[in-house]
């Protein structure tokens, strides 16, 4: 009987072509990698470093362990007179709960309206979302001569006769963080309406038409059906606002200085004031941490949810 052999089939090595396309995009992405990995989570390591020193005017590598963080929330608990850390972390919930909260529910309700199919919805829609395309610092500028008692809205209705009329929070310490409210929530509830209506318009409407047929009311099928289906928009909207809140700056710097009196304080102005302005470096870059550890607590439960309904 013959004895078979059988010649064993020899794959062609990669030439140098293939091996340099495999290798391109990593080629082309390592550049701006290597750049992210020095300019943000190095100087994020940095900063968490400095907050742990006894940094004064310049950075310094002598240690003081928490005397940074103590110092800060001394000032915190301290009854008479407010620190400008508790008058900024006081005007951070305010601003953020109404500024999420006023941002989420004026976009909803623009975005079910506008899924009505109304008439000239693509102008309508280019208005709603013309003032995301300003800066913050246009935005501030702009509402600051809008409300300033004594050129905007209250000085035009005395000159036609309503002299009665009076809106000076732009002036009153206690109502002033509102005026960066209104500000915040009119640049940006456009690009909120724009997320909720990119999710209602992926809605199948053989769903609702099936829930109008059985006698559901509109309010409950927006209730029932299409606010539980839009929960990832929530989330999404949630996160971005939420991180725009926390690190507001130029905003308030355009619009009121952080005045009158430092009374519209958020913690992006502390951390820039004390660590170049006042010569506290170490205290500034605590403040920093604190506000990178907010923004770290909404993020990670969010990945984890999209990473646990992708798991799913």
């Amino acid at each position: 009987m013959a004895l078979t052999t059988t010649t064993p089939v020899v794959q062609p090595r990669a030439g140098f072509r293939e091996k340099l396309q495999d290798a391109l995009p990593k080629i082309v992405l390592a550049p701006s990698f290597a750049l992210i990995v020095v300019f943000v989570y190095g100087f994020i390591l940095w900063t968490v470093f400095l907050s742990f020193t006894n940094s004064k005017d310049f950075p310094s590598t002598q240690l003081a362990g928490w005397a940074s963080y103590q110092k800060l929330w001394n000032w915190t608990f301290e009854s008479n007179p407010p620190s400008n850390w508790y008058t900024s972390i006081t005007n951070m919930a305010i601003y953020g709960v109404l500024y999420v909260g006023i941002c989420m529910g004026l976009g909803l309700l623009l975005a079910i309206l506008l899924d009505q199919k109304i008439r000239a919805e693509g102008f309508l829609r280019t208005v709603y979302l013309y003032p995301m395309a300003l800066s913050m610092i246009v935005t501030g500028v702009a509402w600051k001569w809008f409300l300033d008692p004594s050129l905007g809205l209250e000085q035009t209705l005395h000159r036609i006769g309503w002299t009665s009329f009076h809106f000076g929070w732009l002036k009153d310490p206690t109502f002033v963080i509102y005026t960066v409210v209104i500000a915040g929530v009119w640049q940006t509830s456009g690009f909120v309406m724009a997320m909720f209506l990119a999710g209602l318009r992926g809605i199948d409407s053989e769903m609702l038409k099936a829930a109008q047929i059985d006698g559901a009311s509109g309010f409950r099928i927006y209730w029932r059906i299409v606010i539980p289906i839009l929960r990832p928009v929530f989330l999404s909207a949630f996160i971005v606002l939420t991180h725009m809140a926390i690190k507001s700056y130029d905003l308030v710097v355009a619009l009121t200085s952080g005045g009158p009196g430092g009374s519209a304080w958020l913690p992006s102005l502390f951390m820039n004031d004390y660590s170049f302005k006042r010569s506290q470096m170490a205290v500034g870059s605590a403040s920093a941490v604190i506000m990178l550890m907010a923004i770290t607590a909404i993020i990670v439960p969010y990945l984890y949810s999209e990473l646990r309904e992708k798991a799913r």
